[in-house]
């Protein structure tokens, strides 16, 4: 079920929709970097200043110049590490665009979806944030403690929260907070091994860009599977 979910999403990749949502979160991440890098830099220069005296060596005027630069290569090592946690955060605000463009197309006369208002959908945005980089920052031990199995440890980890959280996404629209939350706990392993299949391309550069969009749209198509089966009972 899940592969050929997955391939459905993919097919659907050229839509409009799906490319507007794309480009919406890759614009408000980088912005968001930018901004985060320019903050931190002032908050560098206001501290030192320009010029600092050093033990032995007396005033200097290149320590800003260092520390500068030393920062932005940290900014840059920390994008690497923070872009796809943040894009999809920030991507799954709009997440609703791809899972009605899903419907659209494959699940017609579904009838108008719920709601979600912008306010809830922001606050959820801002909780999946910090737990998806609150985990990983956590991670970064069991990678070096567990450094042959850092990559399995990865993939584990980030399929189980982006399983969890697109799961929670594509259900809510159609059977609401507590409906969503009762059929993700009885499908847990089907959504986690769902979410290991989007999370293995987050550590390809640029092609993990496009993992919330595939995301999205791939569990609306699990969602909608799971549903039918269960209209249908054990016995349909």
């Amino acid at each position: 079920m899940i592969f050929s979910r997955f391939f459905k999403a993919l097919s659907q990749i050229g839509d409009r929709r799906f490319q507007r949502v794309l480009l919406i979160g890759v614009g408000l991440t980088l912005a968001l970097l930018v901004a985060a890098y320019a903050l931190f830099l002032g908050l560098i220069q206001w501290a030192v200043g320009d010029t600092s005296t050093l033990p032995l060596i007396g005033e200097v005027t290149w320590l800003n110049d260092l520390l500068g630069w030393g920062s932005f290569l940290l900014m840059m090592i920390l994008s690497a590490f923070l872009m796809v946690p943040v894009a999809s955060a920030i991507t799954s605000m709009f997440l609703e665009e791809v899972a009605q463009a899903v419907e659209d197309r494959h699940y017609p006369g579904q009838g108008p979806a719920l709601k979600v208002p912008f306010g809830e959908a922001l606050r959820d945005t801002v909780n999946f944030l910090g737990v998806l980089i609150g985990a990983n920052l956590l991670a970064l031990i069991a990678y070096a403690i567990f450094t042959p199995f850092a990559l399995f440890i990865f993939w584990a980890l980030n399929g189980y929260l982006l399983g969890m959280e697109y799961f929670q996404l594509a259900a809510m629209r159609r059977i609401g907070r507590a409906g969503a939350k009762e059929m993700r706990r009885k499908n847990r392993l089907t959504i986690w091994a769902a979410g290991t299949l989007m999370a293995m391309p987050l550590s390809v550069p640029l092609i993990n860009l496009v993992i919330p969009i595939l995301g999205a749209a791939t569990f609306t198509h699990i969602f909608h599977a799971i549903a039918s089966r269960s209209a249908r009972g054990p016995n349909g």
